[in-house]
């Protein structure tokens, strides 16, 4: 967090500035709880948009400004780093034959719960060869019937 900054977050409906140690409001809607407003009337706002049904405005208080700049400075930092683009890469975002098309962390562990064994990398690899393989075949099942949509029953 910036050392100029003189407030904790800002209202999610009247983008007042919300400061250390005060009272906020919050959605009791659980996917609601990143959002924080400055009074009721703010929530309320929020609450007609966002229609929820059995909601209330739950009253928190805001940690102190030596909380939050501490827990900062024990926090990792993040650094972004941008990957360059292949030369030869498809920028138009068409699904390339060398795309990995498996979930590896997804396998992987149902691999090591299911087997306790580990997964190679190639793995992936040559799954999504087969997952083509597959698809092209579901295709053109598809297409000789008449259908512009590849459905279950084409992969068997």
């Amino acid at each position: 967090m910036e050392e100029t900054q003189n407030y904790w977050r800002k209202c999610g409906s009247c983008k007042k500035e919300i400061g250390f140690n005060s009272i906020y409001q919050s959605c009791s809607v659980s996917t609601c709880k990143k959002a924080v407003f400055c009074s009721v009337n703010c929530w309320n706002l929020h609450n007609e948009v966002m229609s929820h049904k059995s909601a209330w405005a739950e009253e928190n208080r805001s940690p102190r400004k030596e909380e939050v700049t501490a827990s900062d400075e024990r926090a990792p930092k993040r650094i972004l780093v941008q990957s360059k683009p292949a030369a030869d890469s498809n920028a138009s975002g068409v699904a390339d034959e060398q795309d990995i098309l498996i979930v590896a962390s997804k396998l992987k562990a149902y691999i090591k719960d299911k087997y306790d064994m580990n997964t190679s990398a190639n793995v992936m690899e040559m799954l999504s060869h087969q997952v083509r393989r597959l698809t092209d075949r579901a295709v053109e099942k598809a297409r000789a019937e008449g259908r512009k949509t590849v459905m279950d029953r084409d992969y068997e």
